[in-house]
């Protein structure tokens, strides 16, 4: 718990200074002032951040959090819960949806396993493990109060280690069967959202599948009777491990003031949580894409974020990071690299000032 509590501690808002500085830089390029748009929010959004104009990101990953879920024994998903194990080996051999992204966008790929059921022996997975998946939320607690705080101090402790070589920028993943429906109870439960319109088909279901799957989410809820002020307890009675490791990568970047970008409904969840436990965090969130998943846009909207990317992407894995790392980096060479008004004798006092609809002053 020492971890937890030193980490949400350090917290602090972003450099507002440094903001100003990013904003100045961008209104000096050749160009109409604020005509950038999102390119120029995120890079003065990352100035802030770190406290710098000019940002690079040599070194990036996104960290895969995998765990199973205890409730996959509700029938919730149409998958079986041996394909977390598959992936999670999938992963590290580079043959999944995130992994190739990581190799077209030079990204790593942290895989992490943090309660996958069953052996695994492979170097290339990080063994975080904690239990073989969590317990079925409809019988009682998904983990103990314990469990839930260890897990979202392995999330920091990963991403403390990866921020101590050299890592600049981090983005969240997951993998675990059946995790679509954690993340519903997590984000139902916080928000006071009625799981029927926030649910979605997940991996893929049927119709009948799907109108199970919510009265299975509604049943879990309904037993936990959770304390919906302590996002914690919230992660321990209806969560994951993923979902907490990924907390606590959330809660890390804001400690380090790193931007840590999420990728969509499962991981949004996460990052919700954290942002309960130090509402700075959603300073230092960058969402990638806004998922197909029908609660996405809900979190995102009490987050106040706006997403990169809107794809129609539901595959989770941290896939929407590898796309974002690249807008981002983008974005950050054209802030260092434009022409200046200096650089043509050109003033740019007449211009308008796209951003506010006003004449520049």
């Amino acid at each position: 718990m020492e971890l937890l509590k030193e980490t949400i501690s350090k917290i602090t808002k972003p450099d507002e200074k440094a903001k100003e500085e990013a904003i100045k830089k961008w209104d000096g390029l050749l160009k109409p002032i604020g005509s950038l748009g999102a390119l120029e929010e995120i890079t003065i959004k990352i100035s802030a951040m770190t406290g710098k104009v000019i940002n690079k990101f040599d070194k990036k990953a996104v960290v895969v959090m995998c765990s199973d879920n205890g409730a996959v024994e509700e029938g919730i998903s149409a998958a079986p819960q041996v394909f977390t194990k598959i992936l999670a080996q999938s992963m590290s051999k580079g043959l999944t949806g995130v992994a190739t992204l990581g190799k077209f966008t030079n990204t790593d790929i942290i895989t992490v396993n943090l309660g996958i059921k069953g052996h695994i022996d492979d170097p290339h997975i990080l063994d975080m493990k904690l239990a073989d998946g969590t317990n079925n939320f409809t019988k009682g607690p998904a983990m103990t109060y314990e469990e839930a705080v260890k897990s979202i101090e392995k999330g920091i402790e990963v991403a403390d280690q990866l921020y101590s070589k050299g890592y600049d920028i981090l983005g969240t993943g997951e993998v675990g069967i059946g995790n679509t429906s954690t993340a519903v109870a997590v984000v139902s439960s916080i928000l006071g959202l009625d799981v029927d319109i926030i649910c979605g088909k997940g991996a893929g279901l049927t119709d009948e599948q799907y109108a199970h799957k919510k009265e299975i989410i509604k049943k879990a809820i309904s037993i936990n009777k959770v304390n919906t002020d302590d996002p914690i307890e919230v992660i321990s009675k209806l969560g994951g491990f993923d979902i907490a490791g990924m907390c606590g990568l959330c809660l890390s970047a804001a400690k380090n003031k790193k931007p840590i970008v999420i990728d969509g409904f499962i991981s949004s969840a996460a990052a919700l949580c954290a942002s309960y436990l130090n509402p700075h965090v959603k300073e230092y969130i960058i969402p990638s894409h806004l998922s197909a998943e029908p609660g996405a846009g809900y979190v995102l909207d009490e987050l106040g974020l706006k997403p990169l990317l809107t794809l129609e992407m539901r595959l989770g894995e941290g896939s929407g990071c590898p796309l974002a790392f690249q807008i981002i980096e983008a974005a950050e060479y054209l802030l260092e690299n434009m022409g200046t008004f200096d650089d043509v004798s050109m003033q740019s006092s007449c211009l308008i000032d796209i951003r506010n609809d006003r004449e520049c002053k």
